[in-house]
């Protein structure tokens, strides 16, 4: 797969904030387990550019918290620059933590699959690399296994034209992102909306499910 830099659009509204943001990121969490010691459950999700993925999870009842990140590379302690190079192996995605008392895994999957383009192999939206592909990571067998029948029960479904090029893969480290990755969308609420409306990100979720995530 060519592998590129991040789409233009994208580092413009990048470097502004760079300037207030904190670099680094040396901070990560392993994902060996689905629970969190406060009873909590970790679930894992690529989609494209993370500053929609958070966005969209944290719209769904019974998130608690997400977070930005990059999973599924070779090299530890990865930048945003080493990733969206595409030379570290990772991908962009967020970690959600949800409250399992009120939603569930499964509810997750379902909010999952509107939010991203299923079809594409070749990154997500605007953004395209192998680092912007749609992935599930699972944390646990059961996250496997739930993780596959919603995959199989969508494309039997024939509500989509063509297969379902989101991988599931087990979940590695996560490295959360650089801070000013963090909540990109109510930080910068300007910025992030010229982003995902310019990268056509709402327009083709209507074309493929009917209604945005948005």
């Amino acid at each position: 797969m060519n592998q590129r830099l991040t789409n233009p659009l994208r580092s413009s509204l990048q470097l502004g904030t760079l300037l207030i943001g904190l670099l680094g990121g040396s901070q990560f969490a392993t994902a060996a387990d689905s629970r969190s010691a406060d009873n909590s459950a970790i679930a894992v999700f690529a989609g494209g550019c993370f500053w929609c993925t958070e966005s969209d999870f944290d719209k769904v009842d019974g998130v608690i918290s997400t977070t930005s990140g990059y999973i599924g590379g070779q090299l530890k302690d990865p930048t945003y620059e080493a990733v969206s190079s595409g030379q570290s192996g990772h991908i962009e995605a967020v970690q959600v933590r949800f409250d399992p008392t009120k939603t569930s895994y499964n509810k997750l999957l379902e909010a999952y699959w509107p939010s991203i383009d299923p079809l594409n192999a070749e990154g997500q939206f605007c953004d395209t690399g192998s680092q912007y592909r749609s992935a599930i990571f699972y944390n646990s067998p059961e996250q496997q296994q739930l993780a596959q029948a919603s995959k199989a029960t969508l494309a039997a479904s024939g509500r989509l034209p063509a297969p379902i090029a989101t991988q599931i893969l087990p979940a590695t480290t996560f490295y959360p992102a650089e801070d000013y990755h963090q909540d990109y969308h109510s930080k910068n609420p300007l910025r992030y909306n010229y982003y995902r409306r310019g990268c056509g990100r709402d327009a083709r979720l209507e074309v493929l499910w009917g209604t945005p995530a948005h």
